[in-house]
């Protein structure tokens, strides 16, 4: 394997040996890049005894993580070890399900021998071929074993955290085991082979081939991935990159009316995946909608970063993906106030800016302007229930990533991908495989397929300081993590705030994102949108089936769980984007001049340089 690279203090690239690099990355405790560099420097020759047992320890755990898929051995053996002696040392327990499991079972063989119940709620058997005999009977104890077992994983005792594990790993289980995936016990495959003569199956296996030659890299990209190149098919919304640094280029779009609300829009997306969620094609691009409504936009594109980046760490990150460019817009406006928007892991970025800007403690060189407002969509502040993402992260499986990391500096976008195909697996992976590979049809290319397939890596440092400091630790919400030194806290916030969470959203569920309530001390609108972590942000006027929850509370009402929010908010038709226009206007100051770009402003045309970056890695 290459061995990891970083850019020192000159320019040039260094080789790094990979157990010194593991040091490296796994010093948590050290925030600055440049005392990281100094820890690095104090272990560059260490005693060959440490070394040599450095180099065994990473060689062995890449060994179990190669046959874990990246899972941490040590935190899968801790949750079932758990589990299991909780349920040795409860006798009462133990014969209590095993009593219900045995009458379930019976009960489920009565029930499909009659064929009366299927799952009925389970789009894997809303087919009515799955209400016949055997099928039935295939169904509905598979139903009743995810049943027993969501119950049997929880045992009083037990870790939180291994309770979760297990409800996880017992679900991903079952989901493979799904009658619905395989082809003798699935009857629309059964009869889809016998009409077609098999070549459904034929077909099946030259996608399964394909799918494999393109994940060694003996393929390009898939057609699907072709129709939608950012420029030209995507991310097509006119401007110009007007600010470029090393982690980041700042577009500019060009207005589309001649008067545009005074205060300008800064967007900042998540970096774990390309901007272009929020401009894809022209119907559903919310970039273009904003534009189109009279505003200023400018957007982040982050850098797909790459061995030499292995060093840049959440600081980095924060200075010039967020504070630069602030100062940038701040220059280009005139010192009008700006309102801000971050989506996902970018809102929790935003966050932590806009509380080091409140803080009288932080100091920046360059002015920036006040912010009028902040609008949080999907984004996570607050980490102790931190969804199904959280249940697969604590102290064992970060240090593994952090062994995984250090093997080339980074960790790569398809592992990352790996990680949210694992927790969805059912969909993502499973029914997405039955259809492709045993009835034989391709998945529908559609814009937002082509974006998920468009990964990014993420250096290790920074991703490092990111799990230990917000998934581990919590130091956001809890008013200790550091900005430059000095800790900030979300309580300093008193700007208005727009906050958006979705109904099924996996990565922030909304009850976690509802918590922004709570931490700062601010007048609060938030949405409930229906849809999910992408499709309930990208929810364009006119999309179909689209409904929303909104209510503002006051910064001195008395706090409301989010059942309690969710009883009381009304309901909406349609798409939150228009409330979201006419809350910016109201939190504004009113009309000026559209502000045209000139020639001179532009570094390149939108969408840019960075964006384009791809790895096959």
């Amino acid at each position: 394997m290459p061995m990891p690279e970083i850019r020192n203090e000159n320019g040039r690239q260094e080789v790094i040996p990979r157990d010194t690099a593991v040091e490296r990355i796994s010093a948590k405790g050290l925030r600055r890049r440049g005392d990281v560099r100094s820890f690095f420097e104090r272990t560059t020759h260490p005693n060959s005894a440490i070394e040599a047992a450095a180099a065994l320890d990473h060689s062995m755990r890449m060994g179990m993580a190669s046959l874990t898929s990246g899972l941490s051995p040590v935190s899968l053996g801790l949750a079932v070890a758990d589990w299991a002696g909780h349920l040795l040392a409860s006798p009462g327990t133990l014969s209590r399900l095993t009593t219900q499991g045995s009458l379930a079972w019976l009960q489920a063989m009565h029930q499909a021998i009659t064929c009366q119940s299927v799952p009925s709620t389970d789009p894997r058997y809303a087919d009515k071929a799955w209400h016949a005999w055997p099928f039935c009977a295939l169904a509905s104890t598979h139903g009743v074993a995810e049943t027993w077992w969501k119950e049997a994983t929880v045992l009083r005792g037990m870790e939180h955290h291994h309770e979760d594990l297990m409800q996880l790993l017992s679900r991903q289980w079952l989901d493979m085991l799904a009658p619905s995936n395989w082809p003798w016990s699935n009857p629309k495959v059964i009869k889809t082979t016998f009409e077609n003569q098999g070549a459904n199956l034929m077909r099946g296996a030259a996608h399964a081939y394909d799918d494999w030659r393109q994940s060694q890299g003996l393929l390009p990209l898939k057609p699907d991935e072709r129709l939608y190149r950012p420029g030209l098919e995507v991310a097509c919304t006119p401007g110009e990159v007007v600010y470029r640094n090393h982690l980041v280029e700042l577009i500019q779009y060009t207005p589309t009316t001649r008067k545009v609300q005074r205060e300008p829009l800064f967007i900042v997306p998540s970096w774990i995946m390309k901007y272009y969620i929020l401009d894809l094609s022209q119907h559903n691009s919310m970039v273009r909608y904003m534009v189109d409504q009279g505003h200023t936009v400018f957007m982040l594109s982050w850098r797909n970063p790459d061995e030499s980046d292995a060093l840049l760490d959440m600081q980095d990150y924060l200075q010039l993906g967020v504070i630069e460019p602030l100062a940038v817009i701040t220059e280009r406006t005139g010192g009008i106030p700006i309102h801000t928007t971050g989506y996902c892991l970018g809102g929790t970025l935003l966050a932590m800016a806009a509380a080091a800007l409140a803080s009288s403690n932080v100091v920046h060189s360059a002015p920036i302007a006040p912010l009028a407002s902040m609008t949080l969509l999907a984004t996570q502040l607050d980490f102790r229930d931190a969804g199904e993402m959280g249940v697969l992260l604590d102290e064992a499986q970060v240090a593994l990533l952090e062994d995984i990391m250090a093997e080339r500096g980074f960790l790569t976008g398809h592992q990352m991908a790996g990680s949210f195909q694992f927790l969805r697996a059912r969909d993502l992976v499973w029914s997405a495989r039955m259809r492709e590979y045993l009835l034989g049809e391709p998945d529908v290319p559609n814009d937002l397929m082509a974006w998920n397939a468009d990964v990014t890596r993420m250096p290790a440092v920074m991703h490092t300081n990111y799990l230990h400091s917000l998934y581990l630790h919590n130091e956001l919400a809890e008013g200790r993590y550091e900005v430059m030194g000095e800790p900030v806290s979300l309580g300093d916030l008193q700007l208005p705030v727009f906050a958006v969470g979705t109904l099924k959203d996996h990565v922030t569920p909304w009850r976690s994102a509802y918590k922004v309530k709570r931490l700062v001390h601010a007048d609060v609108t938030f949405v409930l949108t229906s849809g999910g972590h992408n499709a309930g942000v990208v929810s364009e006027p006119g999309h179909a089936g689209r409904d929303y929850q909104l209510l503002l509370t006051k910064a001195t009402d008395r706090r409301m769980s989010p059942e309690v929010w969710k009883q009381r908010a009304p309901h909406f038709k349609g798409s939150w984007w228009p409330a979201w226009h006419d809350w910016l206007v109201v939190h504004g100051s009113g009309m000026a001049p559209a502000r045209q770009l000139s020639p001179l402003d532009s570094v390149a045309p939108a969408p840019g340089e960075y964006v384009k970056t791809r790895y096959r890695d």
